[in-house]
Formats: structure tokens, sequence, C-alpha cells
């Protein structure tokens, strides 16, 4: 765990299964120093696998590893940043990429995607809108240890998105993993606290490097359409399943997708590698993230070479263009929205090959229909 070198991690719970032939630990500590003081840390591990939480950085999921393998991304922000050190104002509204290197960062809750003034809203608290919105930038609270006797275990924590005046949102989140697996599950519920209806948007920042992203690495997810964001991503359209090496001068692409998923609504995405050794895996519910994003960022490594798999409730446009066209979830007083994602380490072709069999599966017959040029109702053409 180089990247905790410097933070003391005291054991706040372990134990064994299967008469010791498992064992698991939860460590918790703090960052001193730099832009990182004061951000609580809860590493959680089983056998080969662990991954570490954020609760001070709304629950995120900073990085996880199988063995000396490491799953995430190297973000030019090498450390995390306290939330105190994130102005979202900044940079002309995109000072959340201060503070942006996890493997799994909510965008939320109250709004997301580009920052801009929303006038379709009265109330000044909710028209000025930053990247990516708040809630990765909020401490939690109510931090649980989760040891059940069925073998799971995990973190648990309550993020609330409030202010007078504006949206009342809470975010209870459970991040679990089972012995013997080599995933862990995020059981997020969104309660509306306030008395009137609000508005609510979720999108799961999901982002890998090296060495699962690789030159000639491959992404697949059953989908019925494919549309490019926007007239640079449709020059590529054709090849977005596939990865470049580190390219100097790479400038991102990003491309949505109409998913498919099984009678139940479960859908899953997946990234391998070059020769189909390994890969990883995103589970998710299609009825709860209906859209589904894919950022291609393979700039150089120092710039952070990068790929996001991004399943939503809505894209990653501006708001008002979103509630145009339906994609804006609106909670009603005391309703809760409920979301649930599992991200999975697969390290042979025999795993990889299951996750590709079951998208195929899922994708039937029918092959997806790649759009040419950014369309409506998916992309703000103006």
């Amino acid at each position: 765990m180089q990247e905790l070198a410097g933070v003391e991690l005291k054991v706040v719970s372990s134990g064994s299964f299967k008469d010791g032939d498992e064992t698991w630990t939860i460590r918790r500590g703090r960052f001193e120093e730099g832009l990182s003081a004061g951000i609580d840390v809860i590493n959680v591990s089983h056998g080969d696998f662990t991954f570490t939480v954020l609760p001070t950085r709304g629950m995120g999921i900073w990085y996880a590893s199988l063995g000396d393998q490491r799953i995430g991304w190297n973000s030019p922000v090498r450390m995390p940043v306290h939330p105190a050190f994130v102005n979202l104002q900044s940079r002309n509204g995109l000072g959340w990429l201060d503070g942006f290197n996890e493997l799994i960062c909510r965008c939320g809750l109250s709004f997301n995607g580009p920052p801009g003034q929303d006038e379709a809203v009265g109330s000044p608290i909710e028209s000025n809108i930053t990247l990516h919105g708040k809630v990765a930038n909020i401490a939690a609270h109510s931090i649980e240890i989760i040891d059940r006797e069925n073998g799971e275990i995990g973190v648990s924590g309550i993020v609330d998105e409030s202010t007078l005046f504006g949206p009342q949102l809470r975010l209870k989140s459970s991040i679990t993993t089972r012995l013997g697996e080599n995933a862990f599950t995020v059981r997020d519920e969104i309660t509306n606290l306030g008395s009137t209806s609000t508005e609510l948007q979720l999108l799961y920042h999901t982002n890998f490097g090296d060495p699962f992203l690789e030159e000639g690495g491959k992404f697949s997810v059953p989908a019925s359409r494919v549309i490019p964001r926007d007239a640079h991503a449709a020059k590529d359209v054709e090849d977005y399943q596939a990865y470049l090496a580190p390219t100097a001068g790479y400038s991102e692409q990003a491309y949505f997708f109409e998913t498919l998923a099984d009678a139940e609504g479960r859908s899953v995405a997946l990234l391998e590698s070059r020769d189909g050794s390994r890969g990883l895996s995103l589970s998710f519910r299609k009825d709860q993230l209906p859209c589904f994003t894919q950022w291609k960022c393979t700039q150089p490594l120092k710039d952070g070479y990068v790929t996001g798999l991004e399943p939503g409730t809505n894209y990653p446009n501006f708001k008002t263009f979103e509630r145009r066209h339906g994609r804006v979830v609106v909670l009603e007083a005391g309703a809760t929205y409920k979301t649930k994602l599992t991200l999975a380490v697969h390290s042979s072709p025999d795993e990889v090959n299951a996750v590709r069999d079951r998208i195929k599966q899922l994708q039937g017959d029918c092959s997806p229909e790649v759009l040419s040029q950014p369309s409506a109702p998916y992309c703000a053409l103006d």
C-alpha cells in the first residue's frame, strides 16, 4: 500500500472464515500533511484483494488492488485533496478537477455535467452550476464498519448535501466485498429530506488507467445505440471500443450508450487487456442507471492516461438540456432513490471470457446502431 505511506493505519476489525483459511482486515487512518491533511482513510482487505475508501471525500473509492496490481489511475492530482482545498467555483467552474483522482467518484447529487447558469430554475441557490456537483467534496458522517457473519465486510457512511432554501439530499452509502471475491459493491440510497420535491442527478465516474488500460485494449457494453458526444468524438466513433497507447496531443472523447439489460434490469460493461488475459467489469442496473458514458482520455501517462466507464441517471450534458429531455430525476419529499454498482477484477482469460459471453448474450443477434454524428436527444447540438 505505497499510496498510504505516512498514514498510520490502525486495525478496527479483523477475523477469519472457513476455519481460518480466509482472513480479513479493516484498517482506519488519517492523512496528516499537505492538501491531504485531515482526510480519513478506510482500507478493507481480504486475501490479495483490497480497496480504500475516503469518507472525507464523499465516500469515494480512491483505488483498489489485487496483489501488486493497482486498480485505478495516475491522476496529475497525486494524492487525495481535502474538500477544504477544493474551490468548485475556481477555473471558471471547473475547480472540481483540482481534487479528482479516485477510482470511483460520484458526480451529483443536485447536478452534474459542465458548469454554467441554469436559467430554468428561479432560485440563485440552485442556478449556479459547477462541474460535476458537490457530493465528492462533502465529508461523510456516521461511519460504520460492516462485518457480517455471511462473509460480507466493508464500510458505510452518510453524506448530506443540504442548504437553506435549497435541496436537502442525503446519500447513505455502503461499500462491501465478500470473502473469496475480487470485487466490491456500492449500494447507495439518496433520500430527499425536504418538504417538497427536488431534482437528483447521479453519475458514477469510474476511472481506469494502466495496466488494464493499454494500446489495443477493448471496451464493450451491450447496447442498442452508440452516440458520439460531439464532432471531435465523431471522428473516431467507429473505433470507440479500442484504445490507443499514451498519445501526445490527444484530446478527450466521449460516447453515449443506450444499454441493453436482462429481464431484471441487469447489465455489465467490460474493459479488457489487449490479449484478453485480464479485465475489469462494472455491473449495474439499467432501471436505476439508464444512461452510460464512455470517456476516453489516452493522453500521456504524466498527464493522466485514463478511461472512464460511467453509468448514471443522466448523460453528462448541461442540466438544462438533460431536464428538457426527461433525464433529471424528480425526487418527491421523503422519497429514496436506490442504486447498486459492482466492480470486479478478472485475472484470467476464463474470467474475462465469461464476462464477454455475458455481454454477447445481452446483445443478442442485433448489432448496436453506431451514429456517425452527435444527435438529439442525446447531445446538445447548439
